[in-house]
């Protein structure tokens, strides 16, 4: 009900955006002709016309990725989540956050693949153009359906069945937002000495046997069943009469008082099916997530190539009798057992003399930690230090078994360990860097550690992960907790 109205209007609300982007792209592209504001676009000397026709194809060329990158962006900054519930001042600043981080995309691909056609000034236009054409489309979108609600217009009628707490919290929900267009024309109840009682506003009108005479006297769009369990067996002829009629029936499906779970409908060849999960990342969100982390952990590889030739022949060099590259078995994404990649930083066959060092271990919990643990080479603590012993995860990044960003991946033995409450870290792929690491490392204890990591995982957003690796930056310039 509410759910379809919203997607039909989001996806007319994408169209526009993304058809007032393409026009700003052309806009954009027209002045950077006219005005050159750091160099001429001029490929060609002496061919003005051919360059420009050559230039002119190049920049049409990447429109596809320009429009995808702006959907993407104004959808993880929550522009198409119930917008109108948002202020106005709100819905600028998700704007404007959308315009930096398809800025950082163009910079990027442009970085990628040394795209010198593609000027400063014109990005520039971009993002000054785009962010004013979307600020007043969505101003006017908003003003003129709050008009039409003013109006009267375009309200649906539902009738309620249910009078218990849950129905309460949809009658106040109904009466804070009016522009969902709802009314309410009366409860029901199972029980008749409810009838005729006023339940936040609104009254029973009758009883569940009282439903088929309500549909055929009253005019009812939809009809809401907000009931407990125990209801389920005794509301079954009240569905019929709604499916003969051809009344569009929803039942909430809030039946469980889950403290973490999100519920998610879905169907498996026509049997329907209510799911709870306790990510609350998209699928779409998910695959932008990754093909961050492919654009990034390529990037940091090729970026990052002269310091691993360097590193892995220190490392050879002031620590003979070893592999350069430690390889130990982590726990992934719900359990699964990959290998993760760092530089060695203690000396050959450091893990068999683990044993004997538990009693200095200085980290609460499971985890093991010891400021200054005697395996370390010298070499190694500045390797800890300045965190480029990590640096070899960007090929577990780049296989998919980690992220750039999630909770730090444990030792198979340490899950064992975990309590309950902490084995649901592992419900998200683990990453380079993440809460516990930007905000201070091994100074953080280990319970902390774990409530910060399923704290990313309840708040998850593409733009939370920005948050993360913008503080993790200096996290790791001061070495801020390392050992």
């Amino acid at each position: 009900m509410i759910k379809e109205k919203e997607q039909l209007f989001r996806k007319l609300l994408m169209a526009i955006d993304i058809f007032v982007v393409a026009i700003s792209f052309l806009l954009s592209y027209i002045l950077r002709q006219h005005i050159h504001l750091f160099y001429k676009i001029d490929i060609f000397p002496g061919k003005q016309l051919i360059g420009d026709m050559y230039v002119s194809v190049r920049y049409f060329n990447i429109l596809p990725v320009v429009l995808f990158s702006w959907w993407a962006s104004l959808m993880s900054s929550g522009l198409y989540e119930s917008f109108r519930r948002k202020s106005f001042f709100e819905i600028i600043w998700g704007i404007i956050k959308s315009a930096f981080f398809v800025i950082i995309i163009l910079s990027t691909i442009e970085f990628i693949f040394k795209l010198e056609f593609l000027s400063r000034s014109f990005i520039l236009l971009f993002f000054l153009i785009t962010c004013v054409l979307l600020i007043i489309e969505r101003f006017s979108i908003v003003s003129f359906l709050r008009h039409l609600r003013r109006q009267g217009y375009n309200f649906r009628s539902i009738l309620l069945v249910g009078t218990g707490r849950r129905a309460e919290n949809f009658i106040k929900l109904v009466h804070k937002h009016s522009e969902w267009g709802l009314k309410i024309i009366g409860l029901i109840d199972a029980d008749k000495d409810m009838a005729g009682r006023t339940i936040c506003g609104e009254t029973v009108i009758g009883v569940l046997d009282d439903i088929p005479d309500i549909l055929n006297q009253k005019a009812v769009d939809e009809v809401i069943f907000i009931v407990p369990r125990s209801w389920l067996s005794i509301i079954e002829k009240s569905l019929l009469a709604c499916e003969l009629r051809g009344v569009r029936t929803n039942i909430a499906a809030d039946f469980f008082n889950l403290n973490i779970a999100r519920s998610v409908s879905s169907d498996i060849e026509g049997m329907p099916l209510l799911s709870f999960q306790t990510t609350i990342g998209e699928e779409w969100q998910l695959l932008l997530k990754r093909i961050f982390d492919i654009i990034a952990s390529l990037l940091g590889i090729v970026i990052s190539a002269p310091v691993f030739i360097v590193l892995i022949a220190l490392i050879k060099f002031l620590s003979p009798g070893g592999p350069a590259i430690f390889k130990q078995v982590r726990s992934g994404l719900n359990g699964r057992k990959f290998v993760m990649y760092k530089f060695r930083t203690m000396v050959n066959g450091a893990e068999k003399d683990k044993d004997r060092l538990n009693a200095f271990n200085e980290m609460d919990g499971p985890v093991f930690k010891m400021k200054k643990d005697p395996r370390v080479t010298k070499f190694g603590i500045f390797l800890r230090s300045s965190s480029l012993d990590e640096l070899p995860q960007l090929f577990n990044i780049l296989k998919g078994d980690m992220s750039i960003v999630g909770p730090r991946p444990p030792i198979p033995v340490e899950v064992e360990k975990y309590e309950i409450w902490q084995r649901r870290r592992l419900s998200m792929k683990p990453g380079l860097t993440c809460l516990w690491q930007a905000n201070g490392r091994n100074n953080v204890d280990f319970e902390k550690w774990m409530r910060l990591d399923l704290e990313y995982i309840d708040n998850w957003s593409i733009g939370l992960d920005f948050k993360v690796i913008l503080k993790t930056i200096p996290a790791v310039l001061f070495s801020i907790g390392a050992r």
